[in-house]
């Protein structure tokens, strides 16, 4: 008998997610002048917002 259903139509038929996860590293200098680091994900609903992340 042959396969009724391929990889494809199961990759097909599930939703992709709504979201991307984004990780934000950003720098903050301490009272004695040396730099943290400090990282975040961020959840956005579209990739073109990461330029409006602060």
């Amino acid at each position: 008998m042959a396969k009724q259903q391929s990889f494809a139509d199961k990759a097909k038929s599930k939703a992709k997610a709504a979201f991307v996860n984004v990780k934000v590293v950003s720098t903050v200098k301490s009272e004695n002048g040396k730099y943290k680091f400090q990282e975040k994900f961020v959840r956005l609903d579209d990739i073109n917002k990461v330029t409006s992340i602060k």
